[in-house]
């Protein structure tokens, strides 16, 4: 029983690749071993440790296949690059591995399948033929198993993302109708009644845009971002008006990114949380500036407001983690967020966003 679950927990800890190569060549030895006790008339001597030679080189030669494919990123290249370098390598391979058990064989003085009527590069060529088929499937069969994971991968996030999105839409909404907000926004939009009814009709427009715009947050990806930056500046107006003269806004946005894709309510999430943690906690309140420009081929949105993190890290707050998971989510990694200090009084939220990714 001891020994059962030893095997178990060993076979556990081998990853699928390794399990597959044992599998794999397992397989091509018990054919060939089959083939040769069935139907093979002449007998080789140390038949048995030939084969033993031929798997374990076979192990080494596509173990080294695979490293040289993962590092070189065949499998990120265009599908016509993936072709040629396919067949590429395996050539490469064949020979290789024809050559050096060749080698081997007449360095041992093994009688194997050598013929001795037959040169040493004739051979080389005969076996590295029988090896190119044997290569050519190993590899037909690894670059099958990354296309069909890579796919599952990609439902998979993509699954993921829309639940991210709707757990966000209803965390938003939550962060909008939270008594704070609307009882702020309606005390500033009453007073406002007698004193200057057309500032609190557009307080009113202003209000229902952010929570038209969180409830559609979960039926797209992305949106424009003129479309963001208007539920931006609605919710900065509002805020505007609780605040008067102690907050200062500044929007600085290169014209050229108004119609680059952003994910929905990002931008207007860590403007709110830029009011919230800071300019709320500071009795003089203090300045907000949003930020949007190409920097190095990318796409980099800023907002920079008075306060400081206090302890406060990039994993901290709904908002935040919400931020970083899309981004990976929808950019695979290749967009960048981070949240700083900057001085004595300042903080930075950056996002880093490539370009044409989508």
């Amino acid at each position: 029983m001891a020994r059962n679950v030893n095997l178990y927990t060993m076979m556990k800890r081998l990853s699928t690749y390794w399990l597959c190569q044992l599998a794999g060549w397992g397989l091509y030895a018990a054919i060939t071993i089959f083939f040769y006790e069935k139907l093979s008339v002449k007998k080789i001597e140390q038949f048995y440790f030939l084969i033993f030679i031929s798997i374990a080189l076979g192990l080494l030669f596509t173990h080294l296949m695979r490293t040289i494919i993962k590092k070189s990123e065949f499998l990120e290249k265009p599908i016509k690059r993936q072709i040629i370098s396919f067949i590429i390598v395996t050539i490469i391979f064949s020979i290789a591995y024809a050559s050096l058990d060749v080698a081997i064989e007449k360095m041992l003085n093994l009688s194997g399948y050598l013929d001795p009527k037959i040169s040493a590069l004739n051979e080389i060529i005969r076996s590295s033929i029988n090896s190119f088929f044997i290569f050519f499937i190993w590899n037909l069969i690894y670059y099958t198993y990354h296309y069909v994971e890579r796919n599952r991968k990609q439902q998979v996030d993509t699954l993921k993302l829309q639940s991210l999105v709707k757990e966000l839409e209803l965390k938003t909404i939550k962060s909008h109708i939270n008594p704070h907000f609307i009882f702020n926004a309606l005390n500033s939009i009453r007073a406002l009644v007698d004193e200057n009814p057309n500032r609190a009709r557009t307080a009113i427009t202003e209000l229902s845009n952010i929570l038209r715009s969180s409830m559609h947050a979960e039926q797209l990806e992305t949106v424009p971002l003129v479309r963001e930056m208007n539920i931006v500046k609605d919710y900065l107006a509002l805020e505007k008006m609780r605040f008067e003269e102690r907050l200062t806004v500044e929007i600085d946005i290169n014209e050229s990114t108004w119609e680059l894709p952003v994910p929905p309510m990002m931008l207007q999430t860590l403007v709110e949380n830029a009011i919230k943690h800071g300019i709320s906690k500071k009795i003089n309140g203090g300045s907000i500036k949003v930020i949007s420009d190409f920097v190095d081929g990318h796409h980099e949105l800023v907002v920079q407001n008075s306060g400081q993190l206090n302890g406060f890290t990039n994993g901290d707050g709904f908002g935040v983690r919400s931020t970083q998971d899309r981004l990976n989510l929808l950019y695979q990694g290749k967009a960048t967020f981070d949240i700083k200090n900057l001085g004595n009084d300042m903080v930075e939220s950056r996002i880093i966003m490539p370009l044409n990714n989508l």
